[in-house]
């Protein structure tokens, strides 16, 4: 019979989760899952909608990663439209999705997991947080303050706002830009490459106090997917997808994310609202696959930014099988922010950047319309039909977190067996366990659709089915 501890609310991350860890007779660990407990139906409550309207509405998913979806939604509407858009239009589409990859990885690595790697996974909870950084290392938060509003200006600039703006739309973007925010965007972006070079000679050297972390925290080997260019370099928004083995090799041929659905399966179970995304070839739960920056760099021998190209190759020198560790999404949230700096700067640069041509116009001219691109969390996927009046029938959205799901499950099954100890919970054990959530920066909301508040619970379950043990944090 088994006994059950639960973790209520999961903290520091986008959303609101628990977790339940399930004792054997012998008080180890012999499971532990991970319950998204909300639901919302986005893509049941946009049928009847224009596919137009959809961009916009879909960027109403998240209010931490709402360009992902913008540009995700448009691309779905441009399949729909079957028009090539503008390539100025899409060189802006790339420079808004890096600079909200920007935000999100500082939000991750500065204001929701630094606490734990500078103050300790021991420090008590009130002090581990954001307020609790910026007494202990001020510059520390600072730069992540720095670095996020950075992303966050870039977005407003193009799009108007900062949070849901409506300048990605079906055939490219509604207007160009102008010289004078070309100019404005590229006189922040010394000071973002400096804040995350200074991070990354910090955090590097830092790696040596995590070794038991990193041997725990998710790690395992298991498939990776992910955009990559057609030469296979480091890509966000568009490209083929890429599913890699765990020695490297490629499982399937790259191929175009219209045919996500030949490699893709879609498992439920009955304790979470949140879908487990599986690689069909492999079944389910046997085709665990992970997606977002460790996949994404572990996919890859090129970023094709000259300071990036030198941190992914020392990134590839780590031995392969710390490469698999969750641990280290960190580390290449890092290695991309530093990529995106780059980048930015390089498409600013392109001599057809202020060109006014950046929208096609047309009438759909398909029923059916697929738009991936690369959240900071991973792929995205949008998946639409229409009708003969342009009206939504269908949905069908994956969100990174999702793809993420089966690893996350492991994740802290594995977290638990190695620091949890029969029924009682010392707090720190437990936060190692959330520790490993956060790895992933799960956007729960976007995943799961959840509307209103759920308080985090875990719970310790006994061999017989008794409760031993509930924590809950309101």
């Amino acid at each position: 019979m088994s006994k059950t501890i639960s973790i209520d609310p999961i903290t520091r991350i986008e959303g609101h989760a628990k977790i339940t860890i399930h004792l054997a007779e012998d008080e180890t660990v012999s499971e532990a899952r991970l319950h998204i407990t909300q639901f919302r139906g986005f893509e049941k409550f946009c049928e009847g909608r224009p596919f137009y309207e959809m961009p916009s509405l879909m960027a109403r998913i998240c209010g931490i990663c709402p360009v992902s979806h913008l540009i995700a939604s448009a691309k779905a509407c441009d399949a729909l439209l079957a028009v090539g858009i503008p390539d100025t239009a899409a060189r802006l589409r790339r420079i808004m999705n890096l600079a909200q990859l920007l935000q999100s990885h500082a939000l991750s690595f500065f204001h929701l997991s630094a606490p734990d790697l500078l103050l300790g996974w021991d420090s008590p909870p009130e002090k581990r947080n954001v307020f609790g950084l910026m007494n202990s290392h001020p510059d520390t938060a600072r730069d992540g303050i720095r670095l996020r509003m950075f992303g966050q200006q870039i977005i407003e600039w193009l799009g108007g706002k900062r949070i849901h703006p409506a300048w990605v739309v079906p055939g490219g973007v509604s207007d160009p830009l102008t010289p004078e925010r070309r100019e404005d965007i590229r006189a922040i972006l010394p000071e973002a490459l400096s804040i995350i070079q200074r991070t990354l000679h910090w955090f590097k050297p830092a790696l040596k106090n995590y070794t038991q972390e990193i041997g725990s925290f998710g790690s395992f080997p298991s498939l990776f997917m992910g955009l990559v260019t057609p030469s296979g370099e480091l890509e966000h928004y568009d490209g083929l997808l890429r599913i890699t083995a765990p020695d490297g090799k490629r499982v399937v041929s790259d191929f175009a994310p219209a045919d996500y659905q030949e490699y893709i399966g879609e498992a439920v179970e009955d304790w979470s609202y949140l879908k487990f995304p599986y690689f069909k070839p492999q079944g389910y739960p046997g085709g665990l696959y992970r997606v977002g920056p460790l996949a994404r760099l572990n996919n890859v021998q090129k970023c094709k930014t000259p300071r990036a190209d030198t941190e992914l190759q020392e990134f590839l020198s780590l031995p392969k099988e710390e490469r698999f560790s969750s641990f280290h999404f960190h580390y290449a949230r890092l290695i991309e922010i530093l990529y995106a700096v780059e980048r930015i700067r390089e498409l600013l640069d392109d001599p057809d950047i202020l060109n006014p041509h950046v929208r096609a116009f047309a009438e759909p001219n398909r029923t059916e319309g697929v738009g991936v691109s690369e959240a900071p969390r991973g792929t995205l996927i949008h998946h639409y039909r229409i009708d003969d009046d342009g009206l939504i029938t269908w949905a069908n959205l994956i969100i990174a977190t999702g793809h993420n799901n089966l690893a996350m499950n492991r994740g802290i099954t594995q977290a638990a067996k190695e620091y949890i100890r029969g029924p009682e919970i010392p707090e720190g054990m437990l936060n190692r366990v959330e520790a490993v959530i956060r790895t992933y920066d799960p956007c729960l909301s976007c995943s799961t659709h959840a509307a209103g508040q759920m308080p985090l619970e875990v719970s310790l379950i006994g061999p017989d089915g008794e409760v031993l043990q509930t924590v809950v944090r309101n």
